[in-house]
């Protein structure tokens, strides 16, 4: 039954599947595949027969996928992917990859590593086109699936199924003040707790690891500002009393030139690792896999960041190694 249903179904239909799945729209996908709209509406409805599912219903904002079209779209991308290195088998060439990345990320990773890892595409793979996105969690959807390509988290928290990580560089906490700020003189944990917070927090809910630690000791602390950006947040501080906890790396980077004073927070805690995150279906992707390389390498040369142990092999010839995978989600602020 199974060889039958093979030989009855076009695979040639595989393709604006996957096409009509990522753009959501017949016009979109029709001129992504070089076909003319009535052709690309007819391959839908050939789909729809075959596969006895609606697959894309009209919505408020313009066409949504159905169910059963979500369920299967990963496993398509991994065919399809599957079977465009079956038949090329090209080795991947950096400088010959015509394309586009989606990334999620906050101003954290913008600000440390995005002039690093355009120097090196500008360079390796100038065909290619990057975009960088806030995150917000419908992406989680986006990644699973492999619209969005890649993101980045902490290793200590935990992802949902369907992506994977690796660890880039361990980060310890600093806190900041304007310069001057009387709270310098007196600075202990009770102190600490009665001052004014900002907390970044690129979801904007949520409490902080902190708060945890001063709920344990019968303290608790006031956030005055939430806000998903750290250059922001810096702003603020260095023109008010409010004092924010930040990754080490970004912090120093800007402390100076605010006029920022540093202080060590009065409960410690222990480094955290900085990962990529990215979807199993893109995992043996030539140019993700080369991309996670590029960006591992940079990451190492991060000022103030602490060596991973054992550290992670560097990409040798800017071909990525092989990565473990675990399972975590997109990080939050102290």
């Amino acid at each position: 039954m199974r060889q039958v249903n093979l030989r009855a179904l076009d695979l040639n239909l595989l393709v604006p599947l996957d096409l009509l799945l990522d753009h959501r729209s017949v016009t979109a996908a029709a001129r992504a595949a070089n076909m003319s709209q009535p052709a690309m509406s007819r391959a839908l409805g050939r789909l729809r027969a075959t596969l006895r599912d609606p697959l894309l219903a009209r919505g408020r904002d313009g066409l949504v996928p159905t169910p059963a079209a979500q369920a299967l779209h990963p496993a398509l991308k991994r065919i399809l992917s599957e079977v465009q290195d079956l038949v090329s088998r090209r080795p991947f060439t950096p400088a010959e990859w015509r394309g586009a990345v989606r990334i999620a990320a906050t101003d954290h990773q913008t600000t440390l590593l995005l002039p690093h890892l355009m120097r090196r595409i500008a360079q390796d793979a100038p065909g290619l086109d990057v975009t960088v996105l806030p995150f917000v969690a419908p992406m989680l959807d986006e990644l699973r699936d492999g619209r969005l390509h890649l993101t980045f988290g902490i290793e200590e928290n935990a992802v949902p199924p369907g992506l994977r990580q690796e660890p880039l560089y361990r980060d310890t906490f600093v806190t900041l003040l304007r310069a001057g700020h009387p709270a310098l003189a007196d600075w202990t944990v009770e102190r600490f707790a009665a001052l004014p917070h900002v907390l970044v927090t690129v979801l904007g809910v949520g409490r902080g690891a902190y708060d945890e630690e001063l709920a344990r000791r019968g303290l608790s602390r006031r956030v005055a500002l939430r806000l998903p950006h750290f250059a922001a947040a810096m702003e603020v501080v260095a023109r008010t009393d409010l004092v924010v906890t930040l990754p080490r790396t970004i912090a120093l980077r800007h402390a100076a030139s605010l006029g920022l004073a540093t202080a060590e927070p009065p409960i410690r805690r222990p480094a955290f690792t900085t990962t990529t995150i990215w979807p199993d279906v893109l995992d043996a992707d030539p140019g993700i896999t080369w991309l996670r390389g590029i960006i591992r390498e940079e990451a190492a040369a991060i000022e103030g960041v602490v060596p991973l142990r054992p550290a992670t092999p560097r990409c040798p010839g800017s071909t990525a190694q092989p990565a473990h995978a675990s399972r975590t989600r997109p990080s939050r602020a102290p």
